[in-house]
């Protein structure tokens, strides 16, 4: 199996957690009119009627028509009151299949046969979401608006959201992410969209040459910088303040927050950041190659347009022409396609690799949470059963050919020792351990540089590990890939289990998350105390364990220190770290 394949299951699992949730909020009417930049909006009432929800507010010109792969253009203004009571279309992007993830999900949740029956019942019966490439929109959620003078008494410090799936999928109005509770606790809430797939990443010598930078690909990230520059411009009109901003995000939203460290176009206009089993410090893709294997740019495109029957001598207004379904088409199920279809080492909006930035310690250093969760890989090892990022095809008869195969990424030692304590050699426990190990390298390893090299930056690190399962006897699933997503939110799907110990843990998360946004540092009153990750303290988020939530000294060390080898030999593959 490809690494492909690990990026792409990981990127339906995001989707399908959030899945189990319908959008929207409940019955809403109308709230008050604020003045913004833009013009008067008008957003509507929530739950709690001292929050307003604002949906759908461009912050970028629709990148349609000839707008299609450029750069995101300035967002609209207007004149008359802008109703914003509805989310934006969702970025096109794949459809028509979960990969089985949603049934995974509700299964691996031990429930009763006849809950678990009609919870996919109900989940079968959602409405599709529209798509659109007319996406560009955010949401706001504020308890903090002006008086009838327009003034506010104190700005509240923002939380911008990036949503996960893989730079593939997902959309920033998922209803699990749309609580109040983050807004409750004293921050104002901004989730936003930014393209996707084969619309946000794809790259191509035809649509470089037609770009004054003489790069392309990228867009995605570039959406997300141009929505930190909107909250900038234009976010003090909700209450929030521009100068106290934390980026978040989970998966690939926690790609993104390295993507956006590492990129000099960012710099500024974030203050704090954390990222939830996500950094994309092993992603090492270029524009036009390097030494790895990783697929450039450049070759993703002429590939994509080669499965449109497109000739190499194809124009960059030729491609813009396409068809939407066309485009989605040529890519739809072609797992070979993903790895390609991410940010890119182009020497403009990324002038080194994600993890070559981190290492060399030239990225925007900020305060940073990072972390993981502590079964990663339940849901997709069975389809991808490859413990490691960077070794295909692994052979699973015989300890040395095993050893063999691990020691040109992560050297002779590490290989035996990875092997012995994952027990890969024992056929009864390759699955058991390579779907640990699979965790371990995709995403612990990654969180853990990423917060190390912030610390060598100089600034505030701190690390968790999310241990808490399903409350269950009989789940299956650990402490899954996007399990802390309703603790970060306050949304959980209660049909799915929870216990009193979850509810406790959910007030404690959203402390420390809440308190890191308004001053830099997790702790404060009624919670245990986090010490950095600079001491070997790691926070441990425990539930229905028997465990207990707090700190835990050198979570995984042996292993994670072992796989972190592997990163290192790669990241000096592509170097030096200029553009080719």
């Amino acid at each position: 199996m490809s690494r492909s394949r690990k990026l792409g299951a990981a990127t339906l699992i995001s989707a399908a957690m959030l899945a189990l949730a319908a959008c929207g909020d409940s019955p809403q009417t109308p709230a008050a009119i604020i003045q913004t930049p833009q013009g008067p909006v008008q957003g509507v009432t929530t739950d709690n009627p001292m929050i307003t929800n604002f949906k759908g507010i461009p912050f970028a010109a629709p990148p349609v028509g000839d707008m299609r792969w450029r750069a995101p253009a300035p967002a609209p203004t207007w004149e008359a009151v802008r109703l914003a009571d509805a989310f934006s279309p969702m970025c096109r992007q794949e459809s028509g299949g979960d990969g089985g993830f949603v049934d995974r999900i509700i299964d691996g949740h031990g429930l009763s046969k006849i809950k678990t029956a009609l919870i996919k019942k109900i989940v079968d019966g959602m409405p599709a979401q529209s798509q659109s490439e007319d996406c560009l929109a955010l949401n706001i959620r504020s308890g903090n608006l002006p008086g009838e003078d327009g003034k506010i008494a104190d700005k509240q410090p923002v939380m911008v959201w990036i949503h996960g799936g893989g730079h593939q999928f997902g959309s920033g109005d998922f209803s699990t992410y749309q609580h109040n509770s983050l807004a409750e606790k004293g921050v104002v809430l901004v989730t936003i969209n930014y393209r996707l797939g084969v619309f946000g990443y794809m790259a191509h010598p035809a649509l470089s040459a037609d770009d004054p930078r003489g790069v392309s690909g990228n867009y995605g990230l570039l959406d997300q910088i141009a929505a930190l520059e909107w909250v900038r411009d234009n976010i003090e009109s909700y209450g929030g303040d521009p100068d106290n901003v934390t980026i978040f995000g989970e998966s690939a939203g926690g790609w993104s927050v390295t993507e956006l460290m590492a990129s000099p176009l960012a710099k500024g206009l974030f203050h704090k950041a954390i990222g939830q089993s996500g950094a994309s410090t092993y992603h090492l893709g270029d524009l036009r190659g390097n030494a790895t294997d990783w697929p450039s740019g450049h070759g993703t495109g002429d590939a994509i347009a080669a499965k449109m029957g497109l000739p190499e001598t194809v124009t960059a207004a030729e491609l813009r022409a396409l068809s939407a379904d066309e485009i989605l088409a040529a890519v739809r199920g072609d797992n070979s396609l993903y790895d390609g279809l991410h940010p890119v080492r182009d020497g403009v909006v990324l002038p080194k690799n994600v993890g070559v930035a981190f290492r060399d310690g030239d990225f925007n250093a900020v305060p940073v949470i990072f972390g993981y969760n502590d079964d990663e890989g339940t849901l997709f090892f069975d389809n991808d059963p490859e413990p490691s990022v960077w070794v295909e095809d692994f052979p699973r008869a015989g300890k040395a050919e095993q050893i063999a195969a691990l020691t040109p990424a992560y050297g002779a030692a590490n290989a035996k020792f990875l092997i012995e304590h994952f027990r890969l050699d024992e056929p009864e426990q390759f699955r058991a351990g390579g779907t640990a190990m699979m965790g371990d390298d995709i995403f612990g390893v990654n969180v853990r540089y990423a917060a190390r090299r912030t610390a060598s930056a100089g600034q505030g690190a701190w690390l968790y590990a999310f241990t808490r399962v399903p409350p269950s006897e009989n789940q299956t699933i650990g402490a899954f890939h996007a399990a802390e997503l309703p603790f970060v939110f306050g949304s959980h799907e209660r049909a799915l289990g929870v216990s009193d110990e979850d509810d406790v843990l959910t007030e404690t998360i959203q402390t420390y998350w809440t308190n890191f946004a308004k001053t830099g540092n997790p702790n404060g009153p009624g919670v245990p105390d986090w010490a950095q990750q600079s001491t070997g303290t790691w926070m441990e988020f425990a539930g229905n364990t028997g465990r207990t939530t707090g700190p835990v000294q050198n979570y995984n060390k042996d292993v994670l220190d072992a796989l972190e080898r592997g990163l290192i030999s790669h990241l000096e593959k592509v170097s030096p770290s200029a553009a080719q």
